[in-house]
C-alpha cells in the first residue's frame, strides 16, 4: 500500500472517531466566535503549495476552529431558529456525502431520489394538499420561497392578460427577511401589511381594496406565514386562502420554521387553510431534526413548477428522453446541481418512525409553555405575548437595548448560552425584548431557569 493510502486510512479513522464522539455527545461545548485576525494568528497559513498535511489540518480544526463556532444543537442555544438534528440524520449525512450522489436527475441518482421522495410523501401528507401535490428538497427556506415565487410569476405571466410587466406580491411585515430578498432577485414589488401579529383575511382584503389600478393589475401572489420566525405566529391561512381563490391569486405559505408543527396534534388546527395553498415552504433542518442544509418546497400542481424551472441544453436532452423515466428534482426548483439533501431525513424517519418525531415537536411546544410559567415566577420579568408554537417573547423590566446586548455577549463569552434579543411592539412601542425558540428536546427546565437567573 502506498504511503498516501496508509495516511488516508489513518485520517479516515481519526475523522470517524471525531464524528462518533460528536454524534454521541448530548452537551457539546458552546464555542465562542473569534476575530479573523486571532484565528489567523492561531492557525497560520493552511493553504500552501505543498500542503500542511491532513493530520495537522484536522488537529487545527479540532483544537482551534471548531471551538470558534457555536453548535446549533446545544440545549442552551435558544436564539434565532436553532436546530437539533437526530443522531441518525447526522450519521447518515456522512453516508450521503461519502456516496456522492448527484441528485438532479433520476438517471444518475434514482436510489437516492427514491428515498427523498419517500420522505417528501410524508411531508406532503401533513399539509392536507390533494394527492397530486408534491415537492423537492432545497438548500433552505430562501431557495424554497424563491422557487415557489418563480413558479407563481411564470404562471401569472402565461395566464393573465397584460401580465408581462413587473409583478407585485403582498405579505406582512412579520414575514421572513427572505421574502424581500426573493423579491429583489425576481424583480417584483412587495406591498406590506403592517402587522407583526396575525395577518388576517380582513387585513388582506383591505390592502387589496387600497391598491391602485396599476398595482392591482400587477398583483399575482400573496405570501402568508405559518409560524413567524420572530414570535411563532401563524397567519389566518383559512381566510387568506379563501380570498386568494376568489381573486385568482397564487397563495404561498412560508412555513419554513413552523411547518414541522403540522405533525403536532396539539397545534395542527392552527394551520387550518394551509390545504388551500398553491405552494408551501418547510425547512426540515429547523423543526424536523435534519442537518443543514435541508429545506423543501411543495406544490399543489407540480407541473406548473416543471414548466417554470426545467432547464434546456443539448447535454441535458438525454435526461428527458422517453426511456429515462423517473422524477427529476432539478425540474422543480432553481438548482440544477444538487446533493440528495433529503436522504438524512429519510433515514431518520425510517429509523425512529413518525411518532417519535411528533413527540419531539410536541416537546418544543411544551417547553415554551413551561418557560412562560417559569417567567411568571420572576418579579423582574414579564411575558410580552403568550407563547406561540415553540417561541416565547419576554422582557426584563428596566432594561434597554444595551443591557440585552451585554447580557447576550456575557453568556456567550462564558460558554454558557446563546440567547439573543429581538424587537417587538409592546404597548404600541417598538421595544427590544428577549426571545426563546425551543427546538431541542434535550433542553431542560434547569437550562431555562439557569438562563433566566442571569437576568436578575
Amino acid at each position: 500500500m502506498h504511503k498516501v493510502d496508509i495516511d488516508l486510512v489513518e485520517m479516515t479513522l481519526d475523522v470517524m472517531k471525531y464524528a462518533i464522539n460528536r454524534i454521541t455527545k448530548t452537551t457539546p461545548e458552546l464555542g465562542k466566535p473569534k476575530k479573523e485576525e486571532e484565528l489567523k494568528r492561531l492557525v497560520g497559513e493552511t493553504i500552501t503549495p505543498d500542503g500542511i498535511g491532513g493530520e495537522k489540518a484536522f488537529q487545527l480544526f479540532k483544537d482551534v476552529l471548531i471551538k470558534a463556532t457555536v453548535p446549533i444543537d446545544h440545549p442552551r442555544h435558544l436564539a434565532f431558529v436553532p436546530a437539533s438534528p437526530t443522531r441518525a440524520s447526522v450519521m447518515f449525512d456522512l453516508v450521503t456525502s461519502a456516496s456522492n450522489i448527484h441528485g438532479a436527475y433520476w438517471m444518475e441518482g434514482a436510489g437516492g431520489i427514491f428515498c427523498e421522495n419517500e420522505a417528501m410523501k410524508w411531508l406532503v401528507s401533513l399539509t392536507g394538499l390533494p394527492e397530486k401535490a408534491f415537492g423537492v428538497f432545497t438548500s433552505g427556506g430562501t431557495a424554497a420561497n424563491l422557487s415557489a415565487m418563480v413558479t407563481a410569476r411564470e404562471y401569472w405571466r402565461k395566464n393573465k392578460e397584460g401580465s408581462s410587466g413587473k409583478g407585485l406580491v403582498i405579505t406582512s411585515s412579520g414575514a421572513h427577511s427572505s421574502i424581500k430578498a426573493m423579491a429583489k432577485v425576481i424583480d417584483v414589488d412587495v406591498v406590506l401589511i403592517e402587522t407583526e401579529d396575525r395577518m388576517t383575511g380582513n387585513h388582506l382584503q383591505q390592502k387589496i381594496d387600497f391598491l391602485n389600478q396599476d398595482q392591482r393589475k400587477r398583483l399575482f401572489a400573496v405570501i402568508a406565514t405559518g409560524g413567524t420566525t420572530n414570535a411563532g405566529i401563524i397567519d389566518d391561512l383559512d381566510g387568506i386562502g379563501e380570498i386568494c381563490q376568489k381573486q385568482k391569486l397564487w397563495f404561498h405559505v412560508d412555513a419554513a420554521y413552523g411547518g414541522g408543527a403540522l405533525a403536532a396534534d396539539s397545534v395542527r388546527h392552527l394551520f387550518k387553510g394551509i390545504e388551500q395553498a398553491d405552494s408551501i415552504t418547510i425547512d426540515p433542518h429547523k423543526w424536523l431534526f435534519s442537518p443543514y442544509d435541508c429545506g423543501a418546497v411543495i406544490y399543489r400542481n407540480p407541473q406548473l413548477a416543471k414548466e417554470a424551472h426545467s432547464q434546456e441544453g443539448s447535454y441535458l436532452d438525454i435526461f428527458n428522453d422517453e426511456d429515462a423515466e423517473g422524477f427529476n428534482p432539478s425540474d422543480y426548483q432553481i438548482q440544477l446541481t444538487r446533493r440528495v439533501r433529503g436522504l438524512p431525513l429519510w433515514f431518520s424517519l425510517a429509523m425512529y418512525g413518525t411518532d417519535k418525531y411528533k413527540w419531539a415537536i410536541e416537546r418544543g411546544i411544551e417547553l415554551a409553555n413551561l418557560a412562560a410559567d417559569i417567567i411568571g415566577e420572576y418579579p423582574n420579568l414579564e411575558l410580552v405575548r403568550p407563547p406561540s408554537l415553540s417561541c416565547i417573547l419576554y422582557r426584563r423590566k428596566g432594561w434597554g437595548p444595551e443591557d440585552y446586548k451585554k447580557w447576550t455577549y456575557k453568556n456567550l463569552s462564558e460558554g454558557f448560552a446563546l440567547v439573543t434579543p429581538t424587537k417587538y411592539t409592546v404597548n404600541g412601542i417598538y421595544e427590544t425584548v428577549a426571545r426563546f425558540c425551543f427546538i431541542n428536546p434535550d433542553t431542560t427546565l434547569e437550562d431555562i431557569t439557569a438562563i433566566l437567573d442571569t437576568m436578575k
